[in-house]
């Protein structure tokens, strides 16, 4: 987990510029009692969630929701002092600034800013937050609730992509029930790798026992987060054929990488796993040297692709579409702070003529 980390409310609605968007918390419905010869789905498509309760009142237990961002380093634009503060006498033939002028010339202070909004989610990044069960009978009167106690409360999360398919489940750090004292708070740490464009549900479930000095009962309440996830990195790429070599076909594979996010980020690594038949061999920076891509800005990587033994049956001469398969492309980065970032391409290649 990044250190230190900034949690920042998920549920509210921001609208700061283009590199924010619109996140709310999605309406639940009034909770239906099921029926016994009915099978409630809990699934996020209907937005529904069962309760346990006879008697419709508010919840013992709230839910709060804080996404887990690195902080940004803060700019420094260092100026001359005031003519007050200067010295009474300078020589008159002294053509530069005087290192008192300037005493701190790099650009960056020791200052983290800590956002301040959601912010942005993108493609290929680990999107994390805090989900944290609040015990709200400290602000009740000990007259509307006496002698409550609330016992094994546990908090369970799933994420809803634009994909078709069910939601998909969150490993929690640690899912045991917990009992929570009034006041007391039980936060739990999910985390969850960004790979598609489009809508995301952050589906929260929490359920807990609420026991009085005489009965008891179970309650579960389920809330909605929605927010949207954009692409990072535009990739377009171009085949072109080289001349044989020893009789294996060769190809170039050329790759544009744009940054389309808001964000400064550095290219950490571009590779290609070639096809089974087939070996790659990339032209691009050396070792050492990691190319950094302000938004806009574009790097064009390339690859050598060549069969590594020409064989009576090769992958080179095409399936039965006549397409040759050369593999996928990776690309890893870092953004201003260390995070990182990875997506793949789907299989690339090219057609035989």
């Amino acid at each position: 987990m990044p250190s230190p980390a900034a949690s920042v409310p998920i549920d509210k609605q921001v609208s700061h510029h283009q590199a924010s968007f619109k996140l709310h918390q999605l309406p639940s419905p009034p909770p239906r009692r099921p029926k016994s010869s009915q099978h409630q789905s809990s699934t996020m498509s209907h937005q529904r969630y069962p309760s346990h309760d006879p008697v419709k009142e508010p919840h013992s237990v709230s839910v709060k929701v804080l996404r887990l961002s690195r902080p940004a380093l803060v700019p420094q634009y260092p100026s001359s002092p005031l003519p007050a503060t200067k010295e009474a006498f300078l020589p008159s033939s002294l053509s530069y600034k005087t290192s008192s002028t300037n005493p701190a010339p790099f650009l960056l202070s020791p200052i983290l800013n800590l956002p301040v909004s959601f912010g942005s989610a993108y493609v290929g990044e680990t999107f994390s937050c805090t989900l944290c069960a609040n015990n709200d009978l400290v602000t009740a009167s000990s007259s509307s609730s006496p002698g409550k106690r609330i016992r094994d409360v546990r908090i369970d999360a799933e994420m809803k992509t634009p994909g078709p398919g069910p939601a998909h489940k969150l490993p929690l750090a640690s899912g045991a029930p917990a009992d929570l004292a009034a006041g007391e708070t039980l936060q739990r740490v999910v985390s969850f790798d960004l790979k598609e464009e489009g809508n995301h549900v952050l589906a929260v479930t929490v359920s807990y026992y609420e026991a009085s000095e005489t009965s008891g009962r179970t309650r579960t309440f389920r809330k909605l987060y929605q927010f949207i996830c954009k692409a990072s990195l535009i990739v377009r790429t171009k085949v072109g054929l080289l001349g044989d070599e020893g009789g294996r076909k060769r190809w170039v594979l050329e790759a544009q990488l744009e940054n389309c996010s808001q964000d400064v980020m550095q290219l950490d690594k571009v590779g290609m796993e070639a096809e089974r038949g087939l070996r790659c061999e990339g032209c691009n920076w050396a070792e050492g040297e990691k190319p950094v891509l302000h938004p806009g800005e574009v790097e064009q990587v390339c690859f050598v692709v060549e069969e590594e033994e020409r064989e009576e049956e090769s992958r080179a001469d095409g399936d039965a579409d006549g397409r040759v398969v050369f593999g996928v492309l990776g690309i890893g980065w870092r953004g201003e702070m260390g995070n990182r970032g990875f997506l793949s391409t789907g299989k690339l290649g090219t057609r035989v003529g």
